[in-house]
């Protein structure tokens, strides 16, 4: 298990890109994971159907908090295609396949979790809430 919080993730976790709330969110998505916990809010603000801020509030393990960090770096301009491009990069790291091409750089500090199967769900809920969000917002 210690080899699952590699100093990377460890310092993805701890920048807390996006930590927060918006004062005037377009929308908000909150998921919850009942086996462990972890609860992901998710604050989006579109330009049409892209991403113009993003705040997250992630009560969770190191691991999902790193996930809610990656997904704010990358935020800007994020639409819910590209945001699906890239939970399909993440499941297939977490299947231990090589990602696809153009992902986010970031998402390698999970890599060690492919072998921890409980721990795919907490990299996998911020991507799930943006989502969620995405499907709020299109839905309003």
């Amino acid at each position: 298990m210690s080899d699952l919080y590699q100093t990377d993730l460890l310092r993805m976790a701890a920048a807390a890109d996006g930590a927060g709330r918006l004062d005037e969110p377009r929308v908000s998505a909150t998921l919850d994971n009942p086996l462990c916990g972890d609860r992901v809010t998710m604050d989006i603000r579109l330009d049409g159907d892209r991403v113009a801020a993003l705040a997250h509030e992630t009560k969770a393990c190191v691991v999902c908090q790193a996930a809610s960090a990656v997904i704010a770096r990358h935020a800007g301009g994020l639409t819910a295609e590209a945001l699906a491009a890239e939970l399909g990069a993440v499941d297939a790291l977490l299947k231990g396949e090589a990602a696809g091409a153009g992902h986010w750089a970031e998402l390698d500090v999970f890599r060690p979790v492919a072998r921890v199967k409980s721990r795919h769900a907490c990299v996998r809920l911020p991507f799930r809430a943006l989502e969620a969000a995405f499907k709020a917002a299109k839905a309003s």
